[in-house]
C-alpha cells in the first residue's frame, strides 16, 4: 500500500515538474510558462478569425466586379482586351508576383516561429513580409509611370501604338489601373498590421500575439491570392493568345 501511494506521489510530482516547464523566449530574457502558453483562448482566436473571414468575404464585392468587368469586355472584345494585355510589362508583373509570393512565405514562417515560443525570430520575418510588400509597392508605382509615359492611362489623350480598337483598350486599361490601384491599397494597408503586429511578437504573451498574427496572416494571404488571380489576366493573357 505504501509502495502504491509512494509511486502516485512520484507520478503527481513528475506532472506538475513537467507542467511547470519553462520556454525561454529567443534572446528576449523572458520567460513564459507552458500553462500560460496553452491556456484555452479557443473563444477569441475563434472570434477573431470568424471576424477575418466576415470581412474578407465583403473583400470579394471589391474585387469581384472586377473580375465579372472584365470578364464580361473579353467576351465581347476579346481582340482587343488581348491586345491591349500585350502592352502590360510582363517583367515587371512577374518580378511583383515573385515578390509577393515569397512575402507570404515569410509570414507564414514567422507564425510558426511565434507559435514555437521563436518571438524575436518571428519579429525579423514579419519585418521582411513589409519590406516585400514596400518593394511591390515600389516596383508597382514604377511601372505605373511607366504606363503613363506610353500613354496608356485611360481618359480621352488614350494614344497606345500598335493597338487598333482604342475603345476596347481604353477599358482594359481602366480596368487594369481601378484593380491593381485597389490591389495596392489593400497591400498598403496589410504593410501597416504586419509592422503593428512585428512591434509586439517578441514582447507580449504569446496567446495574444498568435491571434494577431494569425488574423494577419489570413488577410495578406487574402491580398496575394488576388494577385495571383489578376496577373495571368492582365499580364498573360493576351500573350497566350
Amino acid at each position: 500500500m505504501a509502495d502504491a501511494v509512494a509511486a502516485a506521489q512520484e507520478e503527481l510530482r513528475r506532472s506538475a515538474q513537467r507542467r511547470a516547464r519553462r520556454l525561454r523566449l529567443c534572446g528576449t530574457g523572458r520567460v513564459m510558462n507552458d500553462v500560460t502558453l496553452d491556456a484555452p483562448d479557443t473563444l477569441r482566436a475563434y472570434q477573431a478569425r470568424l471576424g477575418m473571414w466576415v470581412f474578407l468575404a465583403t473583400e470579394l464585392m471589391f474585387f469581384g466586379p472586377v473580375f465579372l468587368g472584365y470578364a464580361v469586355g473579353r467576351l465581347h472584345m476579346p481582340q482587343a482586351f488581348a491586345s491591349a494585355a500585350r502592352h502590360t510589362d510582363v517583367l515587371l508583373g512577374t518580378l511583383n508576383t515573385v515578390v509577393l509570393l515569397s512575402s507570404s512565405a515569410a509570414i507564414a514562417l514567422a507564425t510558426e516561429c511565434q507559435r514555437s515560443g521563436a518571438g524575436r525570430l518571428a519579429r525579423r520575418l514579419l519585418w521582411v513580409t513589409a519590406a516585400l510588400g514596400a518593394a511591390f509597392l515600389l516596383i508597382k508605382g514604377y511601372e505605373y509611370g511607366k504606363d503613363v509615359h506610353e500613354g496608356l492611362w485611360p481618359d480621352a489623350s488614350f494614344h497606345p501604338a500598335d493597338m487598333p480598337d482604342a475603345d476596347g483598350g481604353r477599358l482594359f486599361f481602366f480596368l487594369y489601373f481601378f484593380a491593381t490601384g485597389l490591389h495596392a491599397i489593400h497591400l498598403a494597408i496589410g504593410i501597416c498590421l504586419v509592422l503593428l503586429v512585428a512591434r509586439q511578437a517578441s514582447s507580449m504573451a504569446a496567446v495574444p500575439v498568435m491571434r494577431r498574427l494569425e488574423t494577419v496572416a489570413l488577410y495578406w494571404h487574402f491580398v496575394d491570392v488576388v494577385w495571383v488571380f489578376l496577373f495571368p489576366i492582365l499580364y498573360l493573357a493576351g500573350r497566350a493568345s
